[in-house]
C-alpha cells in the first residue's frame, strides 16, 4: 500500500522515509485485524506536550494488549524518535503526532509474533477550537464498556459512524453511549458537564478511552475548592439538564459546547479551563 498525504516524511522503525517510499504490506495486522494501538499528540515549539502521560498509556496498553515492548522504547528514545520526525517535517512550531504500533505481518487471528512495528506520521494542526459548537446522541451503536474500551486501538468503528451521522445532520459531534445507555464520551475525545458547583465526567468503567487531557483537567478541578469532581455515570437526560458542557482531546485541549438539541450553554466555566490547561502545556505542571 502506498499513502498520499501533505506529511513529506514519516518515521518507520526508526528509519525517516519519503512518503512515496513507504510501504505497508497488505497482511499488516492493522490493516488487517484492527491489531494496532496509537497515540495523538500535540506538538508545540518543539516540545512534545504531555509526553510522560502519553509514554506511559502507551506502556500499559501494549502490555494489556500482549505485545512485545523493545528494548528501545523508553521516555526517552521514542520522544526523541517524535522530535526527529517533526524536524524532518519542518513543523516544530506545532504539530499533530500520530505514533502507531502494530503486531508484526502474519498469521490470522492468532499472530505470528507478538514483537511489533511502529510509524510516526507528523501534520500540521488545522482543527481549533469554535464558537458555537453543537452534539447530540448517536443511538445507532453502543460503545460498550469494558476495559477494551478504554485503549486507543484502531477499532474505531462506532467513532467513525458516529463521525458521519454528525455530518450529515449538521453536528459538530456526537455523544457516544455504552449498553446500559450510560453517556461514555464524544467520537473523539472524552466529556465534562457542569451543573451548580459540581462537574461529571463518565468514570473509566463506563468505557471511556483514558484521556491524557481529561486527567489533566480532573487534576485541575480538584484543586480548586470551589467546585467538586465526580467520575460517575451520566445519562443523556442530565447532558439536557447541565449549564455547561465541554469536551476534550489532545489537540484541541478544551471545546466548550453551545447547543444540544434544544438547549442553549455557557462556556464560561470551559472558557476558564481552557485557559488553565494553556498554562499546563506551557509549564508541564
Amino acid at each position: 500500500m502506498h499513502f498520499k498525504n501533505s506529511i513529506t516524511m514519516v518515521n518507520y522503525n526508526g528509519d525517516l522515509l519519503s512518503i512515496e517510499n513507504l510501504n505497508i504490506s497488505l497482511n499488516n495486522r492493522g490493516f488487517k485485524y484492527g491489531d494496532s494501538i496509537f497515540e495523538t499528540i500535540k506538538i508545540q515549539n518543539n516540545k512534545v506536550i504531555f509526553w510522560e502521560d502519553h509514554y506511559f498509556r502507551l506502556m500499559s496498553s501494549m502490555r494489556m494488549l500482549r505485545m512485545k515492548i523493545p528494548l528501545q522504547f523508553t521516555l526517552e528514545f521514542l520522544e526523541q524518535e517524535i522530535i526527529r520526525t517533526v524536524k524532518a517535517n519542518d513543523l516544530e512550531k506545532g504539530a499533530r503526532v500520530r505514533l502507531n504500533v502494530f503486531r508484526k505481518d502474519g498469521g490470522f487471528y492468532t499472530p505470528l509474533s507478538n514483537s511489533i512495528n511502529y510509524t510516526i506520521e507528523v501534520a500540521a494542526i488545522k482543527t481549533a477550537t469554535k464558537n458555537k459548537y453543537s452534539i447530540d446522541v448517536f443511538k445507532d451503536f453502543y460503545n460498550f464498556s469494558g476495559l477494551l474500551s478504554t485503549v486507543k486501538t484502531n477499532n474505531r468503528m462506532v467513532n467513525t459512524l458516529a463521525s458521519i451521522y454528525a455530518k450529515e445532520n449538521d453536528l459538530d459531534n456526537c455523544v457516544l453511549v455504552n449498553e446500559r445507555k450510560g453517556v461514555v464520551e464524544v467520537a473523539n475525545g472524552n466529556i465534562f458537564i457542569l451543573k451548580g458547583n459540581t462537574i461529571k465526567t463518565p468514570a473509566i468503567e463506563e468505557g471511556c478511552i483514558k484521556g491524557i487531557v481529561r486527567k489533566k483537567i480532573i487534576d485541575i478541578i480538584s484543586k480548586n475548592e470551589e467546585y467538586t469532581i465526580e467520575e460517575t455515570s451520566i445519562s443523556p437526560f442530565e447532558i439536557q439538564k447541565a449549564e455547561e458542557v465541554f469536551i476534550t482531546n489532545a489537540i484541541i485541549g478544551v471545546q466548550p459546547v453551545t447547543n444540544y438539541k434544544k438547549k442553549t450553554f455557557s462556556i464560561d466555566f470551559g472558557t476558564k479551563i481552557a485557559k488553565s490547561l494553556k498554562v499546563l502545556e506551557f509549564t508541564g505542571n
